[in-house]
């Protein structure tokens, strides 16, 4: 992990937020390659559930709710979480820790202090207050939404009336959450902030165990054909106790992250509890009619859900390599090429011959029309290189001499690092070739 924390500071994925000002605990912001990795996993996921189906509707709902959206939802009520408190330490610790000794009442699993040293259970509410409105005193209590989910369950109505769909069909959404975690932690792992993908998939009761099992597979061959490896993912299904009040079944992708296995994605069959609950809070009727039947019912809801900051830090985590390159250490990110920030690098060999410099410019430009394409000359040919390796770029175009007189350039591949000389004028061809195969 420090590695890779390392690599997101230096070469600009991930800062520290406010970092300026000291920081701000667990919040972090995106920088340039980082953004371009993130928007490059959204665009993926869009395109796999949205703009390659049929029976997906993609949706982008408010932040801000009306409050009785988080009453019916449950929210207010059981978003707990129960924890106590060291006062030798001042560590904060989950009340069904595994560690707690029931034999040992006031012992800290994180300190090993054992005597009057903690706190009573208490219950911290996950959600962010907030309040609508010019004067404080004046306005509305709301709540920053600690999920996406629930955006789309209002507006099932909205796609009934405009969309006129069949089941089974769904809703998408990306989108920002926030919760108010006690215990964040491990890097972009657990934030107060994160960014959600969702899907909101309804269909018949009769068909909600099918379907569940459908998507537990459609979303971990997702993750696996965007590069992640098998052995690091697994899939855990949650015993009885440990399932939401909402969900009938729940399946968690999980993977290997350097401090261990922990949840990528779930997907949860949460029957008709969404639906009936915002039902009975705003009088509206939110059944599905079904022509052929006759009849109206509540449709079950499978979710899929994933945490796109923790899909970055699995795929860097996955992609992260370091080998031996004769007496050099190489790192570089083996990035998926719909996932890497940059395709294409253009590098001069040598800065201080101005014709060099221009046509690798003019070649950079060219190649932007097509491509994520960087121009870089700031460093020796050795250390560019291995700058693009560890930020993911596919391909380096370097141009030299002999460019000048034989129009042509070098084109060095990530992974294997073999080089090729080629016709700057069939550049856009080669690369093309090489990024659709």
């Amino acid at each position: 992990m420090n590695k890779i924390v390392s690599l997101c500071k230096r070469r600009g994925f991930i800062f520290q937020s406010s970092e300026i000002y000291g920081g701000l605990a667990n919040t972090w912001d995106y920088g340039p390659y980082g953004v371009e990795l993130k928007n490059n996993l959204k665009r993926a996921w869009w395109k796999a559930v949205v703009n390659d189906r049929d029976d997906i509707f993609g949706m982008d709902a408010a932040i801000l709710m009306h409050p009785k959206v988080w009453e019916a939802s449950g929210h207010i009520s059981s978003f707990k979480d129960k924890y106590r408190d060291c006062l030798v330490c001042k560590k904060r610790i989950k009340s069904d820790d595994p560690r707690w000794n029931p034999k040992k009442p006031n012992w800290c699993p994180e300190c090993g202090h054992d005597g009057i040293g903690l706190t009573d259970i208490r219950d911290f509410n996950l959600m962010l207050k907030t309040t609508l409105g010019a004067l404080e005193i004046q306005g509305i209590d709301t709540y920053l939404r600690p999920e996406t989910a629930q955006g789309m369950f209002v507006n099932f109505l909205n796609i009934l009336d405009s969309r006129h769909p069949k089941l089974p069909f769904g809703l998408a959404q990306i989108g920002k959450a926030f919760r108010n975690e006690v215990t964040p932690g491990n890097f972009t792992f657990r934030t107060r902030e994160f960014e959600q993908m969702e899907i909101e998939y309804f269909v018949e009761p009769k068909d909600a165990d099918k379907f569940h099992e459908y998507w537990v597979k459609e979303r971990f061959d997702w993750y696996t054909g965007l590069g992640l490896k098998k052995e690091n993912l697994r899939k855990r299904q949650h015993p009885k106790d440990e399932l939401a009040h909402y969900a009938k079944a729940c399946t968690d992708i999980e993977y290997n992250f350097p401090f261990g296995w922990s949840e990528l994605e779930g997907i949860a069959n949460r029957a008709d509890f969404d639906l009936r609950q915002h039902e009975e809070y705003s009088s509206k009727e939110l059944k599905y009619f079904d022509d052929a039947a006759g009849e109206k019912f509540y449709p079950y809801i499978i979710e899929p859900s994933g945490g796109i900051d923790r899909s970055v830090l699995a795929f860097l985590a996955d992609a992260y390599y370091e080998e031996k390159v004769k007496d050099d250490l190489r790192t570089v990110l083996k990035l998926d090429k719909n996932l890497a920030p940059t395709k294409v690098a253009v590098l001069p060999l040598l800065k201080n011959r101005p014709q060099i410099v221009e046509l690798a410019r003019k070649i950079a430009q060219d190649l932007k029309k097509c491509f994520i394409t960087v121009y870089d000359d700031t460093a020796s040919i050795g250390k560019l290189y291995r700058r693009q390796d560890e930020v993911g770029t596919l391909y380096c175009v370097t141009v030299d001499v002999q460019s000048l007189e034989d129009k042509q350039a070098t084109v060095r591949d990530r992974d294997t690092m073999k080089q090729e000389r080629v016709s700057i004028d069939r550049l856009k061809e080669h690369l093309s070739d090489k990024l659709s195969n």
